[in-house]
């Protein structure tokens, strides 16, 4: 299965505790079909102090989604959006919004 999300991509989560909120992903794992949004899913470590952590105690950040939990915001019509394939004339595969036919892919 290809991930139609990228990083940077705003999306809208659909389901779960954080249904209706908007983010920028910060990261995705398409081993695991997860992805990071920009705080969405925010979650507490107990951390030790080490180098980045120099205080220590408890840290928020941001948990992982499963991808199949959020759409893709297209950035043209600003609607959530299922994604298709565009072929250009030069033969390259871009990703496009299914309901206003733009190209989301620069």
């Amino acid at each position: 299965m290809g991930l139609n999300i990228k990083k940077d991509d705003n999306v809208l989560v659909i389901s779960g505790k954080e249904k209706g909120k908007q983010g920028r992903v910060l990261s995705v794992v398409p081993q695991k079909d997860v992805l990071i949004i920009e705080k969405i899913n925010m979650i507490k470590r107990h951390m030790k102090p080490n180098k980045t952590y120099t205080q220590g105690g408890i840290i928020e950040k941001e948990g992982s989604l499963h991808i199949s939990s959020v759409m893709l915001m297209c950035p043209r019509c600003n609607r959530p959006t299922r994604v298709s394939s565009i072929l250009l004339e030069g033969g390259a595969k871009v990703r496009g919004c299914k309901k206003c036919k733009e190209v989301i892919d620069r």
